[in-house]
């Protein structure tokens, strides 16, 4: 079966996070460019230093580096970079079984998050008011978080679960209801410091274990079952 949606083909989400710096680096960096020039103007050499360091920093946040997807359309793909710190069963509301990968993003991360499968946009949903360490796991309950749901062309359900963190306070999430996402293809991300599960249908199997690295997009996390 192609990777792509099937008869009767729903609209294609179009990505949009493509280039290198996502374009709130700019916006957000501009701030402590002005004020070190500022600083280096009435000579305070060490204030400029920490305020260049601190542009540096933003615009390394907000990379959007290029990846190549492995794989085909039964291969689970990382929705973020960072450390994985969840592996396992988890109870859905209706209480089906799911299989669950939890990733934690370091500030030190690229934060833009990618498709993990390819399929229709059921739901947009988002919920929580809190703002606890994202590594908690009172994060997953809590914290401020937008849950993507997808259905792949077999008729499975996955979810990837945006959730903020500590200092994090703005989730970007593009997709609509009803568009097409390709598997790997940028959708959104999230700032600064956050966490991002995917939650995998029964018969999933899971290719990482938590203390595993992984990158957004290129690293393969679990495999859907052979037949749905």
């Amino acid at each position: 079966m192609p990777e792509g949606p099937v008869a009767g083909a729903p609209p294609l989400f179009e990505e949009r996070l493509r280039a290198p710096l996502v374009a709130d680096a700019w916006r957000l960096a501009a701030v402590p460019v002005v004020l070190a020039v500022l600083a280096g103007w009435a000579g305070w050499t060490l204030t400029t230093g920490l305020l260049a360091g601190l542009a540096l920093f933003v615009l390394a946040f907000f990379r959007n580096p290029s990846r190549e997807i492995p794989g085909d359309e039964r291969t689970v793909v990382a929705p973020a970079d960072g450390r994985v710190i969840a592996v396992g069963q988890v109870e859905r509301p209706d209480g089906g079984k799911a299989l669950r990968i939890g990733i934690f993003l370091s500030v030190f991360n690229v934060h833009v998050n990618r498709a993990p499968v390819a399929g229709r946009v059921l739901s947009v949903e988002r919920a929580g008011q809190g703002f606890v360490a994202a590594f908690n796991p009172e994060a997953e309950h809590r914290n401020v978080r937008c849950t993507l749901a997808l259905q792949t062309a077999r008729g499975e359900r996955v979810e990837v679960v945006q959730i903020t963190g500590l200092i994090a306070r703005r989730i970007v999430c593009q997709p609509r209801v009803g568009e097409w996402i390709a598997r790997g293809m940028r959708y959104g991300l999230i700032r600064f410091g956050s966490r991002t599960d995917v939650i995998l249908p029964p018969g999933a199997e899971a290719r990482v274990a938590p203390g595993d690295r992984v990158r957004g997009g290129s690293s393969v996390v679990a495999r859907l079952p052979e037949t749905a």
